[in-house]
């Protein structure tokens, strides 16, 4: 049986807090047949880890592909996830534009209409200001 993994199940198995809540998700993770993450749990797991918690953006993109690499978990995209956390570790761009950046790249689009100049430095896409 598939399921949609949430954020809360994946913090509580990254940070062990709270110990109990930690332990019943790793648990669950190591067990599950398969987890499905969306681009949106991905998301937030990447904004909680940084904001909530202040774990350092390298951490971050490490402690995501650690999750990624969970034999119970599918993704959506999966080339499009590594790409933005590539983009958001390296390049330093938000992980929200970093996924942005990501799919305009997979799909062909190759513009983001956005006011962040941050895009700026992505060479692989063009950045449209408003």
């Amino acid at each position: 049986m598939k399921a949609l993994v949430d954020t809360n199940v994946l913090v509580r198995h990254l940070t062990g807090d709270p110990p109990a809540q930690a332990a019943h998700a790793t648990r669950f993770l190591a067990e599950a047949p398969a987890l499905i993450l969306t681009d949106i749990v991905a998301a937030e797991l990447v904004y909680v880890l940084e904001s909530f918690y202040q774990v350092a953006r390298v951490e971050v993109a490490h402690l995501v592909r650690a999750v990624v690499a969970f034999p119970s978990i599918e993704t959506e995209r999966p080339a499009e996830l590594v790409r933005a956390l590539q983009l958001y570790e390296v390049e330093h761009l938000d992980f929200a534009e970093a996924t942005l950046v990501a799919r305009a790249e997979a799909t062909g689009v190759g513009a983001v209409a956005s006011f962040d100049r941050a895009l700026d430095r992505i060479q692989t896409v063009d950045r449209i200001e408003p």
